[in-house]
């Protein structure tokens, strides 16, 4: 499942519960487990940034250190 088809489903999901309507076990099954695909694209582009970070220290002479 593509990440704007979850996304999409989630608001879906959400709407019907702000205008009042509870939402089904199934639906709360489903809510439980788009939440869980979302998440974990957010925390694999998180890793994906954080990896492409480079620290770089400069010594006394203004010399990078890698």
């Amino acid at each position: 499942m593509e990440i704007n088809d979850v996304i999409k489903r989630i608001n879906e999901l959400a709407h019907k519960k702000k205008v009042g309507e509870e939402l089904t076990p199934e639906e709360l099954s489903e809510k439980k487990e788009l939440y869980d695909i979302y998440l974990g694209f957010i925390r694999g582009q998180m890793v994906q940034t954080l990896n492409r970070i480079e620290f770089v220290d400069v010594d006394k002479e203004g010399r990078e250190i890698h």
